[in-house]
């Protein structure tokens, strides 16, 4: 990873080792002072974020730089919602998450202030990409889940935690594949191009379709089964994401936003 010494990084670096600081203490089991220090790794990306805000003068949310920075500051919260109301606990998963995005943020993109292009200063960019970030740091965390219920000789509470999540989830992927749409119809005229981001995102939407089919059917018979839809259907996400932005294996009309 190249080190970069700005303010910006700095914060960025220390988030990371907060998170992972965080983490150890979990597996030590002092919950509490884990807790504690990740809220702390909370309040820096906080300020990571706003700062970013403040030195572009908009929302940070353009580019994928910012979009991993937002992913970093989205994992406390989803830990507290997950941990208060839909009684999910795995936190420690989110800690790590936390610091490989924020890693990924630093190390693959680049942090440089360019002028934005025409088609990104519509109001929907914004929501759509908070959205859909939203869903993949939920659908990251099922992941999780799911991996755990893999290891385990009886997975159906990781299982129904999983499931849990894809359900909260799930409603915000589609959500922002819809406003991606009406994006794509005021910025290119069309409001579906078969690009191959386009492709990726539909794909994982239906193998998300695919494991509520399976659940439905089978229930918790083949939880393991579950767990691998749950899986594949991350790796697309992942290829939208990431691959697709990547200009050295695709050109298309979204490689802008590295």
């Amino acid at each position: 990873m190249n080190m970069n010494f700005t303010i910006q990084y700095l914060l960025i670096y220390q988030t990371m080792m907060i998170y992972i600081l965080a983490f150890t203490i979990y597996k030590l089991r002092h919950r509490k002072a884990a807790w504690f220090v990740y809220s702390l790794g909370f309040v820096v990306s906080l300020i990571s974020g706003v700062y970013r805000g403040f030195i572009v003068g908009r929302f940070p949310l353009q580019n994928l730089f910012e979009v991993f920075l937002f992913l970093g500051i989205s994992v406390f919260p989803l830990s507290v919602i997950c941990k208060k109301v839909l009684k999910i606990d795995g936190e420690h998963f989110d800690m790590l998450i936390g610091a490989i995005v924020l890693c990924a943020a630093v190390s693959i993109f680049s942090g440089t202030i360019q002028k934005l292009l025409p088609s990104l200063q519509s109001p929907l960019v914004v929501p759509y990409l908070a959205i859909s970030i939203l869903a993949y740091i939920i659908m990251a965390k099922a992941v999780c889940q799911a991996g755990a219920g893999l290891v385990k000789k009886s997975n159906n509470d990781c299982e129904l935690s999983a499931y849990k999540l894809v359900c909260l989830g799930f409603p915000l992927l589609t959500l922002g594949l819809v406003l991606w749409s009406v994006w794509a119809k005021q910025a290119w005229g069309d409001y579906w191009s078969w690009d191959p981001k386009e492709m990726w995102a539909l794909a994982a939407w239906l193998i998300y379709i695919a494991y509520f089919h399976q659940s439905y059917i089978t229930g918790v018979k083949y939880a393991k089964i579950n767990s691998i839809w749950i899986f594949a259907g991350f790796v697309f996400i992942v290829i939208t994401v990431l691959w697709v932005n990547l200009p050295r294996i695709f050109a298309d009309i979204h490689n802008y936003t590295m």
